[in-house]
């Protein structure tokens, strides 16, 4: 069982079976992963005990978790965000944007709470089209051809942007910026909880909602705690 002076980030680091345990006590473990577990807890309202056992009882056997994304290669890990995630929130958006076009146009006169949501997802689909756009162009190639580069034992790759700590600090900023929207479509939704005798699109859309949270946690989380540590100590150690 961790201790409650243990991260976040180093709980879900070291038990990947945590983060359904996050998600439902609405932790946060990407952005706010280097909180210790007694103050998320704090924050939330939460009993410590109870998260603790919680996370007890989601622990798996190793043989049972899968891929520990910290263990691969770099371009191995670039490559699995942009296939899986950075794929995803292309899909998504649009489809998010016609839900909630869709919702307003039927009942967005007698909920205007409606017309907040969708104003702040497309606020978060742009932020987040135009943050993948940056990875994919600038930062994650620097980081596969730092990683290609280690062999060698020779200086970083040279980057238009002297330290691969700079572009990082903006993708850390444009992950709280977006984690921020986030939890304001949270509030405004209720949880993603539509109201009793809401319509099918109504109820889709919100449920949508919700699996696109619990997506942009697991991603964040990939790159936060995993990848952008992991490129800051490679490039320090090259020559």
């Amino acid at each position: 069982m961790p201790a409650t002076e243990t991260t976040v980030r180093e709980i879900a680091l070291e038990n990947p079976a945590s983060i359904r345990v996050f998600e439902k006590f609405g932790i946060d473990y990407c952005c706010g992963g280097h909180k210790a577990l007694t103050q998320a807890c704090r924050e939330r309202a939460l009993e410590p005990s109870a998260v603790l056992a919680a996370l007890d009882a989601a622990r798996e056997p190793a043989e049972k978790l899968g891929i520990d994304w910290s263990k691969v290669g770099l371009d191995t890990l670039c490559e699995h965000i942009m296939t899986k995630h950075h794929a995803y929130i292309r899909t998504e958006v649009p489809r998010l944007m016609q839900f909630a076009q869709q919702v307003v146009a039927r009942h967005g006169d007698s909920h205007p709470e409606l017309v907040e949501v969708q104003e702040l997802v497309r606020a978060l689909g742009e932020e987040l089209i135009a943050h993948i756009g940056k990875e994919e162009a600038v930062l994650f190639p620097y980081v596969t051809n730092l990683e290609r580069n280690l062999p060698r034992c020779g200086p970083p790759p040279l980057g238009c942007f002297g330290t691969v700590k700079n572009p990082i600090r903006v993708m850390l900023a444009d992950h709280e910026a977006a984690g921020e929207m986030m939890a304001q479509i949270r509030e405004a939704t209720e949880n993603y909880t539509a109201p009793a005798g809401a319509c099918p699109t109504w109820q889709g859309f919100y449920q949508t909602l919700g699996e696109f949270e619990r997506d942009l946690h697991q991603h964040i989380h990939l790159e936060n705690n995993i990848l952008f540590p992991r490129a800051i100590e490679l490039e320090e150690s090259c020559g």
